[in-house]
């Protein structure tokens, strides 16, 4: 859908435009394309909203930015790090007071503060029964990360508890690195589902998925399920490598689920995986078991 772009977030206006942000394989800006259909992004101007700075904060690795619409206010969360650290990665927030998100100021709103204060990236936000919530990756000893869930104060805020709900712990998590990361959640039949990937960025890249009860404490461990095997991972009979980072929109139709992902076309990547620029932005309709369960359909294209 979208030539080199990870980490793909899709947000779906309430007039159905369809906004496109993603990370640039430079790691060194933030742009929003949009469009009028889904498929239409992938030709759609991507306009430069943001670019990192020369020195200090948000000099370098510019990450997985997502693009939330909350009371009436447009924020982008994303991960940087400073120019002089490159692994000091944290998270970070724009904002903007514009109609439309690739017009208009971005104001930045500074880091999102953790309790633990360490290594984090993706973060993800979402609302249930009334309560706001960030999940991110964060590093979790001795995995690379786990993901954490807490409440929010407003959009830039945490509080309350910060707690673990995965870490890596089978196999299919922990190849090269172990990692779970890029949270993305969806709310379907009294559930909150939140897919997540893991494994290094290249070939072993797979998407797995957790889910609790709407209504139950979000902020207990024990309310969350995790399926033992990947639900999406390579399939080299589409020429499919390493998906994963996926976000979730709705088609033009208002009700079909559509998942938004990056993936390779080759396997063989020289060097390391990270500075390959060629995951590309793929779209793919979400199905639904009878027991209403997310069914990925690993074998069939997209």
């Amino acid at each position: 859908m979208a030539l080199q772009r990870a980490d793909p977030w899709v947000h779906k206006a309430e007039d159905g435009t369809y906004y496109l942000i993603a990370t640039a394989p430079e790691y060194d800006r933030i742009e929003i394309r949009k469009a009028n259909t889904i498929n239409g992004l992938a030709t759609a101007e991507a306009k430069v909203i943001w670019r990192k700075h020369e020195s200090g904060p948000m000099g370098n690795h510019i990450w997985a930015p997502e693009l939330h619409r909350i009371d009436g206010k447009w924020y982008i969360h994303f991960a940087a790090a400073p120019a002089e650290d490159r692994w000091k990665i944290r998270m970070h927030v724009l904002s903007s007071e514009s109609d439309d998100p690739t017009t208009g100021e971005w104001v930045e709103e500074g880091q999102i503060q953790t309790q633990r204060d360490d290594f984090a990236l993706d973060a993800t936000t979402f609302e249930v029964e009334g309560e706001r919530y960030l999940i991110w990756a964060e590093r979790a000893q001795p995995h690379n990360t786990g993901l954490i869930i807490a409440k929010m104060k407003d959009p830039i805020t945490l509080e309350g508890p910060e707690v673990v709900i995965t870490e890596p712990e089978y196999e299919w998590e922990k190849h090269k690195y172990q990692v779970n990361e890029g949270a993305a959640v969806l709310k379907r039949n009294g559930k909150v589902f939140v897919s997540f990937s893991a494994s290094a960025t290249d070939a072993n890249y797979a998407i797995g998925l957790l889910w609790a009860e709407i209504g139950d404490d979000l902020l207990d461990p024990a309310s969350w399920n995790k399926l033992p095997e990947p639900v999406f991972y390579s399939n080299e009979e589409f020429n499919r490598y390493g998906p994963g980072h996926n976000s979730f929109t709705v088609a033009e139709d208002g009700k079909t689920d559509v998942m938004i992902y990056h993936a390779r076309d080759y396997k063989e990547i020289e060097g390391e995986s990270l500075y390959d620029p060629n995951r590309h932005t793929r779209a793919r309709v979400l199905h639904w078991t009878e027991d209403g369960m997310p069914d990925f359909r690993q074998g069939i294209d997209d």
